[in-house]
């Protein structure tokens, strides 16, 4: 019909599921605080799922449908917000990314996801999975790289990296795409976009080597720890473990050289890589 508005011919799964939260809250007579009360979670996050830029942990979904008497509807939902198609132990960390004003990563072997090229993606997801369809690798490429728009904004999130020095020395790709690999972090760094440092191998031991580590922060959520493994993860809000996981990083961060040292090092990396191609 001619007059319809955009937004009302496409509304995205997430956009429909908080539509659908607000018109269930506010039919039970409550404010999105109230309900936040209600659900263990604050107001804020509440106006979050609404407004579609987040979704609920299945928790926090049974929760919900407790308090609005809905039955397993929101539940149920949760299947058909996952529009990104980002493995399911990485999903909810996706979503928290996309809220971080503070993002600090640490990686062992590969450059973390938010970082990568699309060469180097490319090659990452083809030996995690030599037997995809090639339509199958080039969606999950284009998903990861559209993680990193939230660096088009210099301002928000502040972003931290340290890396092993193994992530140097890994050749993923091949010498081009390692040359290119390094020199986009590299540049990253220069900019003041990414602050970048790196844990040299001389350093042995510290205590944040066992795996790659994501920790996050928000205007007015919890700190959030995100683990990972192969093919696994696990996204925690206990603030315990928060700590602990900030404390391992922390022991990283004080084994790292400094930025300065750490950039200087990615560049003559890069530079080895296109002496070998």
């Amino acid at each position: 019909m001619a007059g319809r508005g955009r937004a009302e011919q496409v509304q995205s799964p997430r956009e429909f599921y908080g539509e659908e939260l607000r018109l269930r809250r506010e039919a039970a007579g409550l404010t999105q605080s109230e309900l936040g009360e209600r659900v263990i979670c604050s107001g804020s996050l509440i106006a979050h799922f609404e407004a579609g830029r987040r979704k609920p942990r299945p928790d926090l979904a049974e929760r919900l449908d407790a308090a609005l008497g809905t039955e397993g509807f929101f539940v149920r939902m949760l299947r058909t917000l996952d529009t990104f198609r980002f493995a399911d132990h990485f999903a909810a960390a996706a979503d928290a990314e996309q809220l971080a004003t503070v993002i600090e990563e640490y990686a062992p072997i590969l450059v973390p996801g938010i970082l990568q090229t699309e060469a180097y993606a490319r090659a990452v997801f083809r030996a995690y999975q030599p037997q995809a369809h090639p339509d199958e690798l080039e969606t999950k490429v284009v998903n990861r790289l559209r993680r990193a728009d939230i660096l088009a904004d210099h301002a928000s999130p502040h972003v931290w990296v340290i890396l092993g020095e193994n992530v140097l020395g890994t050749a993923v790709g091949g010498p081009a795409v390692m040359a290119e690999q390094l020199r986009h972090v590299a540049a990253l760094g220069r900019s003041g976009r990414v602050l970048t440092q790196v844990v040299p191998r001389s350093v042995g031991a510290h205590g944040a080597m066992g795996s790659m580590l994501s920790l996050m922060r928000f205007a007015d959520e919890p700190d959030l720890a995100y683990v990972e493994g192969t093919h696994t993860g696990v996204l925690h809000d206990d603030p315990a473990v928060v700590g602990r996981c900030r404390y391992a990083y922390d022991l990283a961060r004080a084994a790292a050289l400094p930025p300065e040292a750490s950039l200087a090092l990615l560049e003559t990396a890069a530079e080895e890589y296109d002496h070998e191609h």
